[in-house]
């Protein structure tokens, strides 16, 4: 029970759980209300769920297999690698999960139409290697990276809908497919700036750790007040959007989605706002990336509303 315990830490069971509902209400919320009348096979869609899900925990497999002296500092009351699970089993356990993500994905999507996806999907397991053993502990590429990985969650699914070899297709300038569009990029746009946000508050918060073993990231290179320059800009960017987003909402009536966004999105994300300067310790940066990914999870589950209001 102790091993699996440990292991379920070392996939960070939780964000995998997220990314399986993110993609299920995208699937069931957003894609299936937009195309209402045109019927899908859902065994390829629970293929793309399980390759994103695998390919995600190697990733956090690797990062702590990477990350094991810089962890002992930071966070050495969670660290698994070579105390409760050995070295040599976590990157076995690494490779198993990566190759099942690719078979998953190939054996979702027809390679001819999809290739690209497929593709994808195995640089995915290469840019998280890659990752792991260097661009973490550089100036913002990291950041940058882990963000467009975030995003490509909702991305996958997008482009799956399409099959390149369909391409272009007058089709794809219908109502339907210019709503679906706009949807896609709202929800990856924001899965992307909400992520590129807790990253740099992750950095803030492991910043010792990282410079002792030699990072270069943002606090680091550019210093803290930079740092959080740097993330109250993008903050102030996703309130305004937001905040512009439910002025439209309002003419389509829909209060209580309205209600929702304001109350459990915009208003953590200026509290946020408020307590990034005041903040100065571990404990208070790790405290707003708490709230962060709540943030997150409030706003993947607003997708519920599309699903009653469209």
């Amino acid at each position: 029970m102790k091993l699996i315990t440990a292991f379920l830490r070392l996939i960070r069971w939780p964000n995998l759980v997220f990314i399986a509902l993110t993609q299920v209400l995208f699937e069931y919320c957003i894609y299936e209300r937009v195309f209402s009348n045109q019927l899908q096979s859902n065994e390829s869609f629970y293929l793309l769920v399980i390759a994103s899900v695998l390919i995600a925990a190697a990733g956090y497999i690797i990062n702590d297999y990477f990350d094991l002296d810089i962890d002992q500092i930071n966070k050495p009351d969670k660290v698994v690698v070579n105390s409760l699970i050995s070295r040599r089993w976590v990157i076995f356990w690494h490779m198993c999960l990566s190759l099942i993500g690719i078979y998953c994905t190939i054996f979702a999507l027809h390679f001819s139409e999809y290739w690209h996806l497929i593709l994808a999907n195995m640089c995915s397991v290469i840019f998280l290697w890659i990752y792991s053993t260097s661009l973490k502990k550089q100036l913002l590429i990291g950041n940058v990276l882990i963000s467009l990985m975030t995003a490509w969650v909702i991305g996958i699914l997008y482009f799956s809908k399409y099959p390149l070899t369909n391409f272009p297709n007058s089709n794809y300038t219908s109502n339907q497919n210019v709503r679906f569009f706009r949807m896609s990029v709202l929800y990856a746009g924001f899965a992307f700036i909400i992520s590129l946000i807790r990253e740099v508050v992750k950095d803030l918060e492991d910043m010792e750790g990282d410079r002792k073993y030699g990072g270069r990231t943002m606090p680091i290179i550019w210093g803290v007040n930079a740092s959080k320059v740097f993330i109250s800009v993008w903050l102030i960017v996703l309130i305004t959007t937001l905040v512009i987003l439910q002025l439209y909402v309002i003419q389509l009536g829909w209060w209580l989605s309205i209600l929702y966004c304001l109350i459990l999105i915009v208003a953590p994300l200026i509290y946020v706002f408020k307590k990034l300067f005041s903040a100065n310790t571990a404990s208070d940066y790790h405290h707003l990336s708490i709230i962060i990914k709540i943030i997150m999870f409030s706003g993947i589950l607003s997708m519920v509303f599309f699903r009653f209001y469209q």
